[in-house]
């Protein structure tokens, strides 16, 4: 295997909602995360003095982030991506002036990374935002969240300008066509016109955060990321291929957008034919042309899409349904496990934007069992990472140009999906079930040291 390109960022990904808990220390006011405590399936809770979810603690990092970017260090990480728990910011959502213990607490995050020479990659929402702009304004519904995003996006940029230099604006943002209040804070029922409406004051405030990056830190990259939902043809009738087309535009749009400045015109005829009226003011096609440096997606799985309704049986993803690929095996979750679908979606993403790549999120979820002797032989793991880099690397050969890599949960925290820890993804343990018992306490899976010789031998090592 050849070695990846020198520059390469080497790490793994995390979120403030599913690693930090203190969900209510520092003056952290309440997000959408914290009111989902079953994850973004489940149902919105109001939260009670006294209750608890797995969220409020999750894997304690608020308080043991110094031992586990140590960890992350010695398997030579350059790269960890997090993001900011915007409440911790702005505890509401519309105060004038930001909660100065969260900003303090980023502070001394970034300071512990930059210690170890580790990059950090901040992504400003990742599945969450403030619970008080949902109830008092609608969330993205309202025009007023724009401007309220703004404000967190320049405050963090003023703050941080000398310690973060890569960016991101909303985690996996086409998934708000399939979780509204995760996505957008509108509820689950809510019309596609008041979807697209609230997409579409996010699409502009994701562009003002960019341009606001590019004036406040001019030596720092803000990208966007998407959830790489990438579809096959079930047949070669024409048919499918038409609908894996579409299918694949209803997410490409959003990048679309963020890399090109506009709504293409595939999506204008959907609004057309389907009734759907977006208020799309001068001032915000302004805002519009403001695009991102390049573009981040996370990759787990593809899906198969076709027109004959008899043979349409779905298969769960992480957000997304679709139709079983009867070529490519599953794990214990259902996920299909496609890594040279991985190479393809690159190849595509690179052939449409011509815009620098970074794989932010891959990974494989399971149940991992603790040996008599507390070792944890995840070979599964190491064999789905493995042969999804390979891709990597051969996408790179063909051509595109790939910024890094962070695997997803690079220590086992709680999932977006259903708030269950039982999913694990990480190269390192954390003694905790889904009850909530456990020590907490961290150890080392077999991945662990295989990711630590991949990093080394900058993917020389790779099968």
């Amino acid at each position: 295997m050849k070695a990846f390109p020198k520059s390469f960022l080497w790490g793994g990904a995390i979120a403030a909602n599913q690693v930090e808990g203190a969900y209510l220390e520092g003056g952290k006011g309440l997000s959408t995360s914290d009111v989902q405590p079953k994850g973004v399936f489940g149902d919105v809770v109001e939260r009670v003095a006294g209750d608890s979810a797995l969220k409020d603690v999750a894997i304690d990092f608020y308080h043991r982030y110094p031992e586990d970017i140590a960890l992350f260090t010695e398997m030579g990480f350059s790269c960890l991506r997090v993001s900011i728990a915007w409440t911790r910011i702005f505890p509401n959502g519309d105060e004038a002036t930001p909660n100065e213990a969260g900003l303090a607490y980023y502070d001394k995050l970034f300071d512990e990374l930059a210690k170890y020479g580790i990059t950090p990659l901040v992504t400003l929402s990742h599945y969450e935002m403030p619970w008080g702009l949902v109830k008092q304004y609608g969330g993205w519904g309202s025009r007023q969240t724009i401007g309220f995003f703004e404000r967190y996006a320049r405050t963090v940029f003023s703050r941080y300008k000398a310690k973060v230099k890569l960016w991101l604006t909303f985690n996996e943002i086409n998934m708000s066509l399939h979780a509204p209040m995760t996505g957008v804070g509108l509820p689950e029922n809510s019309s596609k016109e008041a979807v697209y409406q609230a997409i579409h004051h996010q699409l502009v405030a994701s562009a003002l955060a960019v341009k606001a990056c590019h004036e406040i830190i001019p030596d720092g990259k803000i990208g966007n990321m998407l959830l790489g939902g990438l579809m096959y043809p079930l047949t070669c009738k024409p048919e499918d291929v038409l609908e894996a087309l579409q299918e694949n535009r209803s997410w490409q749009l959003f990048g679309d957008v963020q890399c090109r400045g506009a709504y293409p015109g595939y999506m204008l005829r959907y609004f057309r034919d389907n009734g759907i009226r977006i208020e799309i003011t001068a001032a915000d096609r302004e805002a519009l042309a403001s695009t991102v440096d390049f573009i981040s997606f996370s990759y787990y799985m593809t899906g198969c899409v076709t027109t004959d309704k008899a043979l349409n049986q779905q298969a769960r993803g992480n957000i997304l349904s679709m139709v079983q690929n009867p070529h490519l095996a599953s794990s214990e979750w259902g996920w299909q496990i496609d890594p040279v679908g991985l190479r393809t979606l690159l190849n595509m993403l690179w052939d449409r934007w011509q815009k620098p790549l970074f794989i932010v999120e891959n990974g494989l979820g399971a149940k991992d069992k603790v040996e008599a002797d507390g070792s944890i032989n995840d070979d599964y793991r190491i064999a789905y990472l493995n042969n999804h880099l390979v891709q990597v690397r051969e996408a790179i050969d063909d051509g595109v140009e790939v910024m890094g890599y962070t695997s997803w949960g690079p220590i086992d925290l709680v999932s977006a999906s259903k708030a269950e820890i039982s999913k694990r993804y990480g190269f390192i343990y954390v003694d905790r079930d889904d009850n909530g018992n456990g020590t907490l306490a961290r150890s080392r899976k077999k991945s662990f040291y295989w990711y630590r010789d991949v990093i080394a031998s900058n993917g020389t090592i790779l099968k």
